[in-house]
């Protein structure tokens, strides 16, 4: 049986999955992300070969994670799970398998996924936005991942919010040196701020109370609409995708495929927007089953 391996590195869970060659998922597993480098090689090590010794093959494999690798070094580097910077990952996870292992950040697998046979299936170029407790976007045309010259295509949230409000600007600190970030605006943890103050993380509940007349609820979620709808205007103006997705926990907030493109008509430099936004179909397997298409094609 030739199978497909994927693996989603995240910052607090590591999810693996097998594909056979019709697509189908034959297995799938999640363990607690070590928050040492040595440990996640060695959890990513024991989790393949757990899996192929469970399901009697070998196979590809390919590896999401919270960054990229540098063309220039070959390291990781941008990752929230800061741990991982400066490591020579594909080549660490190499040598513990013995293999080739491909690399790219979790939101070109989840633009990978979704493209293939997700939401955004059918459709020329995808653009994938991760909202959650990072935000990141991914690029997929033509069914293959655009990672730029410099490896970094889709790194939306590190990108300041446009046309900030008196009241946003200059915006806040965020974790890479700047001030300002989307991601800073729109992640989870800010959302939450902004209904219930510094310190809150969970924005979750935010929906069931502004239904229950919740005045900082509702004004949170309105105003976080407003944003989103801003940064994915530019998002529109430079790329202008056939279709935009939204993954991560906050792509759950019903409300904003309604109301995100009818705000995005006044910031978008055209006469008519047309373009779809829309949840992924996979939900939060869509990073893990795209990292298991890293090796499509070969």
């Amino acid at each position: 049986m030739a199978i497909r391996l994927g693996i989603d590195l995240g910052g607090t869970k590591t999810e693996i999955v097998a594909l056979d060659a019709a697509g189908t998922v034959r297995l799938r597993r999640r363990a607690p992300t070590p928050t040492h480098y040595a440990g996640v090689i060695g959890l990513i090590g024991g989790l393949v070969e757990a899996a192929e010794v469970e399901l009697g093959a070998h196979g590809s494999l390919g590896l999401g994670i919270p960054g990229s690798l540098s063309p220039a070094t070959g390291l990781v580097r941008g990752a929230n799970s800061t741990w991982l910077n400066g490591g020579r990952l594909d080549r660490d996870i190499a040598a513990r398998l013995g293999r080739p292992v491909r690399i790219s950040n979790d939101a070109n697998c989840l633009a990978m996924s979704e493209a293939a046979d997700g939401a955004g299936a059918g459709f020329h170029t995808v653009f994938a936005v991760i909202l959650g407790t990072g935000v990141g976007a991914g690029i997929v045309s033509g069914g293959r991942i655009l990672e730029g010259r410099n490896r970094i295509a889709g790194e939306w949230g590190h990108n300041p919010l446009p046309w900030m409000t008196a009241g946003e600007y200059p915006g806040p600190a965020c974790w890479c040196g700047r001030q300002g970030c989307i991601e800073t605006f729109l992640c989870g943890p800010a959302l939450a701020a902004a209904a219930d103050g510094p310190g809150a993380r969970d924005a979750g509940p935010l929906p069931g109370r502004a239904a229950a007349g919740d005045a900082p609820a509702a004004a949170a979620l309105a105003r976080h609409a407003d944003q989103l709808a801003r940064a994915l205007a530019h998002v529109v103006n430079i790329l202008d995708p056939d279709c935009i997705i939204l993954g991560g926990g906050l792509s759950n907030l019903a409300h904003l495929y309604k109301d995100v493109p009818r705000r995005w008509r006044d910031f978008v430099f055209s006469d008519t927007v047309t373009t779809p936004l829309l949840r992924a179909a996979h939900g939060d397997s869509s990073g893990v089953l795209g990292a298991a298409r890293l090796w499509d094609g070969e």
